[in-house]
């Protein structure tokens, strides 16, 4: 999140431009190159709540991750492969590592100087890289991973198991099992290669690969075209009754823990996935991604569910009493809001949490419960609006004006705008910024699209007024 100079000539390039009168060639202008000004990238990339996070210098286009774990040690060791491109004259760079340590770094195939500063692994190259080209990076790296303990946001990242371990958390967990910049601005894709002692199920993001068994090890495969928020990269290792079929023509994985009940309540909701997300194109429009699916977690320290890209995960408290379809739908939803248009800004999370939040109210209006206007009623007669949605601050991220007042502003922008722009712009805002990048005031200028009008009065009160704002 958390120099290779170089010098240069300046070249003198004569070119003929024609003749003088006697014969003689004219004299050549000349055209002055500037040298590269190497210099190191940001050990951050910029973010106004987590500077830290991430950083800069580079565009990684993929993560190609080959793997093995020993649940007996707890001991992770393999190779990275990250594609990348310099968006600046780069000298040296960092990548998001944790706990881990690299023992060899290659740059293009030539050796480079590797130092770890804390989360970081600091990169120098054996020769600078000059802006706008691509370049790979190798990083043979191994260890014991441990999880990141956010002292605001809690604990996130790896965590080991009785029967094997999972890694997921949000805002940063990536960097807790491979090098990589940890910032959802910088989306790449995904690849995994995990080898683990027979027996043991491996369950990752996106489509699955050849799985292989030798020795008493078994290679699980998995793959995501669709460039991914590092946040939204998952692991989880153990004992999983794992149900492999296709939903619209795409393979949909869903996995339960052998330590829940075949038909209990878990299993009963994720049976639904299906069901859930094709409601959800009606509202905004195709499903992004090649594979769908879900994963649930038995364990205590997850108390959360989170939107995986392509395969959500669900802690086990969601499901101790009757089915809940409702988180179901929260986290597909997701998909379109907060994967595949993904945040620039960790302030921004109300385009993820209000969306996802008000696609709960429209899946229990489906299903015959209340209504929208019923939920949005529940939630406004008694709501505290002192934090402003659109700049809650790092504290809250999580908190109820992300995601209840994140909702409203959704459902009173309906009310403004009437049902048809609306429901239009639904499906518009993910098709245009598929697999990209959003800020709140992109999602604003769509809006007034839509709306043919300015909105500007209207986002202003419900993103960041701190007054109860009038009914539209």
């Amino acid at each position: 999140m958390r120099r290779v100079g170089a010098a240069g000539a300046v070249v003198m390039v004569l070119v003929s431009a024609g003749c003088t009168g006697d014969g003689d060639p004219a004299p050549a202008p000349s055209v002055s190159v500037a040298p590269p000004s190497f210099a190191p990238g940001a050990g951050g990339a910029g973010d106004p709540y987590f500077p830290t996070y991430g950083n800069g210098g580079y565009d990684v286009g993929g993560y190609d991750l080959k793997l093995t774990y020993a649940p007996a040690s707890g001991r992770l060791a393999g190779t990275a492969t990250i594609t990348a491109t310099a968006t600046q004259d780069l000298s040296a760079f960092n990548l998001d590592l944790a706990h881990l340590v690299a023992s060899k770094v290659t740059v293009d195939g030539q050796a480079a100087t590797s130092t770890a500063d804390g989360d970081e692994l600091v990169v120098t190259p054996a020769a600078g890289i000059v802006k706008g080209r691509a370049f790979t990076v190798v990083v043979d790296y191994g260890g014991k991973p441990q999880a990141l303990d956010n002292e605001t946001l809690g604990v996130g990242g790896w965590l080991r198991t009785e029967d094997g371990a999972f890694a997921l958390g949000q805002p940063e967990s990536a960097s807790t099992w491979f090098p990589v910049n940890d910032h959802p601005s910088d989306k790449a894709t995904f690849a995994l290669s995990m080898t683990v002692p027979d027996g043991l199920e491996v369950l990752s993001n996106g489509v699955p690969g050849e799985r292989v068994t030798d020795a008493g090890k078994t290679t699980w495969r998995w793959a995501e075209s669709k460039p991914l928020a590092s946040y939204l990269a998952f692991v989880a290792i153990g004992q999983y009754r794992v149900r492999t079929g296709t939903h619209d023509g795409k393979p949909m994985i869903i996995a339960v823990p052998d330590s829940l009940p075949a038909d209990g309540p878990a299993a009963k909701s994720l049976e639904r996935t299906g069901e859930v997300q094709d409601f959800l194109v009606t509202q905004f429009g195709p499903y992004p991604f090649d594979s769908s699916g879900g994963v649930v977690l038995d364990d205590d320290r997850v108390s959360y569910a989170l939107e995986t890209q392509s395969r959500p995960v669900y802690g086990s408290t969601f499901f101790i009493g009757p089915p809940n379809v409702t988180v179901v739908a929260h986290e597909l939803a997701h998909q379109w809001y907060g994967d595949s248009v993904a945040l620039a800004r960790w302030q921004d999370i109300w385009l993820n949490e209000g969306f996802a939040t008000y696609a709960e109210w429209l899946w229990q209006e489906h299903e015959g419960d209340r209504t929208a206007q019923q939920s949005f009623d529940r939630v406004y007669s008694g709501f505290n609006w002192s934090v402003p949605t659109g700049d809650p601050g790092p504290q809250r991220l999580f908190g109820d004006a992300v995601y209840q007042r994140g909702a409203m502003t959704v459902h009173a922008l309906r009310r403004t705008i009437g049902d048809p722009a609306f429901f239009a712009l639904l499906k518009s805002w993910p098709a245009e910024h598929r697999d990209g990048n959003v800020r709140t005031e992109d999602f604003v200028a769509a809006a007034e699209r839509a709306a043919g009008k300015d909105l500007g009065d209207f986002f202003e009160a419900w993103l960041f007024g701190t007054e109860k704002p009038p009914l539209p």
